[in-house]
Formats: structure tokens, C-alpha cells, sequence
């Protein structure tokens, strides 16, 4: 297999091995400092993950859980756990097997995530503020194209 020429940013964007260099490393870099805004709450970024995704799915079990967040069973247990314990997530009885659980977000996980949301939403804002209007336009269409590349 052949790399594209890192020498070069034009020409590697023209294949899509090139492209998808760009996109990892862009998009990694980006994700990173979005993180970075959301480093007061001490959660780790895959146990905001799990409370995103539950806030998402109400009343999913573990076991979906860790197949939605494509971890193994055991470390969602783990996670599920940290998050009850700080007050984030509850448990409540499936209400169709009595061998499951539900989940679903406390008041203080929403106003958590709210937080959350509202700083990195500011952060890249004001990042935002400094491309011009032809630079927006080109992420507006891009936009529900990375949602898309998200999902496949």
C-alpha cells in the first residue's frame, strides 16, 4: 500500500487514502481540544460518553449499553457503576424483565452534561468566529456529511 506524499497537503487530498489521513488526524486534534474544555468535571471521556448515550436512550440496559458504546459488557459494568455511585445514573427495574435494569440520567447527570455541552458548544464557537464566511459555509455543508461517515 502506498501513503500519500505528507509533503504535499493538496495532493493527498486529492485521494482518498489522503483525505482520510486528514480527516483522522483533523478531526483526532479537534476532539482532543474539545475534551480539553470539559476537563473540570473529572470524568473520563468515555464515562461522558456513556452518560451521553443513556441520556439519549432512556432506559437502555447494560447490555445494550455496551454494545451502543461497542465495549465489553464487564467494562460497561464498571463504568455504569462510577457514574450510579457519583450520583450521575440510576438504576431502576426493566419494566418487562425482571432480570434487568434500566437506566436512565439523574437531574445531576442532565445539569452535568448540560455544563458539558454549553462549554465546548462556547469553545468552538468562538473558534468559529475566526474563519470567514466562505470557511462557515464549507463546514455547514460538511457538517451532515460527517454526521453521516459517524454512523456508517
Amino acid at each position: 500500500m502506498s501513503y500519500p506524499d505528507r509533503k504535499d497537503p493538496v495532493a493527498n487530498l486529492r485521494s482518498d487514502a489522503g483525505l482520510a489521513s486528514a480527516l483522522r488526524v483533523s478531526l483526532a486534534r479537534l476532539t482532543r481540544r474539545l475534551r480539553r474544555q470539559a476537563a473540570g468535571n473529572s470524568l473520563t471521556p468515555t464515562q461522558v460518553a456513556t452518560l451521553a448515550a443513556v441520556d439519549r436512550h432512556p432506559g437502555m440496559t447494560p447490555g445494550e449499553l455496551a454494545e451502543h458504546e461497542k465495549v465489553q459488557p464487564p467494562s460497561m459494568t464498571r463504568v455504569i457503576a462510577v457514574l450510579e455511585e457519583r450520583g450521575l445514573l440510576s438504576r431502576t427495574p426493566h419494566p418487562t424483565d425482571r432480570r434487568q435494569v434500566s437506566l436512565t440520567v439523574t437531574e445531576a447527570g442532565s445539569a452535568l452534561l448540560k455544563e458539558e455541552r454549553r462549554r465546548r458548544d462556547a469553545w468552538l464557537a468562538q473558534r468559529l468566529k475566526e474563519l470567514t464566511p466562505e470557511e462557515k459555509a464549507v463546514l455547514r455543508q460538511a457538517a451532515p456529511i460527517l454526521e453521516k461517515l459517524s454512523r456508517i
